[in-house]
């Protein structure tokens, strides 16, 4: 039986992730609009600057993959423990919601 594993971050990985590919898309985005500069110092520094975006969106990319692959993992052990399981995991899903429930009521 294949289940959906779909990504749902608690820890705010996919936000900082995010936040830093469009970090890295404004760098490229402002040398490509300085490209129309002359001088070849700052060409040089340019082109540098250039091929460091690359290797951090590369970077970006593994790292991404490398999440995504433990959070697949970890969806697949947990729906490993529920199936070997089942009586337990809905004991304390039924716990969660209880305790859950207890709380939403106290505000």
């Amino acid at each position: 039986m294949e289940t959906n594993t779909r990504t749902v971050p608690t820890d705010g990985s996919q936000d900082s992730s995010h936040q830093l590919r469009h970090m890295v898309d404004e760098i490229d985005t402002y040398l490509r609009s300085a490209a129309d500069s002359g001088d070849q110092k700052f060409n040089a520094v340019r082109d540098k600057l250039s091929v460091q975006v690359r290797e951090m969106r590369a970077q970006l990319d593994e790292l991404n993959q490398a999440t995504l692959a433990r959070v697949k993992r970890a969806a697949q052990q947990a729906d490993q423990s529920v199936q070997a399981h089942p009586y337990g995991a809905m004991g304390i899903a039924a716990a969660t919601g209880l305790l859950i429930g207890f709380l939403a009521s106290r505000r």
